[in-house]
């Protein structure tokens, strides 16, 4: 595979409170320093945030494609991150981020093979193969009739 590049920009607009664009996508984003620094302001984005969100975002897109190249049918797919931010030697690190994905199925036969297909992609997610964070998956396999039940 070549190389590929993505570009984004930021414009401080007042205090602690940035815009974020890129000239390959449409939205804006607004960051900031999270509420829990000094000045920092709550109810927007932070590098924090950003950081949890690009490895639960990669974390999908790799799972989207392993279950489709594995032929994997699913009913539904959620996922949730938390991103641990500790103090360690004097520094701030983002130390841990464990990813709760949620997979629906029809098949209960397939469950195990549906948990090995979430585990895989976790181990292939590049955004979480570029970070020294510890990523933790935390994978459940719903089956469709016991959801609805």
């Amino acid at each position: 595979m070549e190389k590929h590049s993505y570009n984004v920009s930021l414009q401080w607009k007042e205090g602690r409170i940035g815009e974020m664009t890129s000239p390959e996508l449409p939205t804006k984003i607004d960051v900031a320093t999270p509420p829990e620094f000094d000045k920092g302001v709550a109810g927007i984005w932070s590098p924090e945030h950003l950081y949890t969100a690009s490895v639960l975002s990669c974390y999908m897109t790799t799972f989207l494609a392993i279950a489709e190249y594995s032929k994997l049918e699913f009913n539904s797919f959620d996922c949730s991150a938390e991103g641990i931010l500790e103090k360690v030697d004097g520094k701030f690190l983002m130390t841990e981020i464990t990813l709760k994905p949620v997979l629906v199925i029809e098949d209960d036969a397939k469950k195990d093979r549906a948990l090995r297909i979430m585990e895989k992609s976790e181990k292939a997610c590049l955004i979480s193969n570029s970070i020294k964070t510890t990523v933790h998956l935390d994978a459940k396999v719903e089956i469709e009739t016991q959801v609805k039940a």
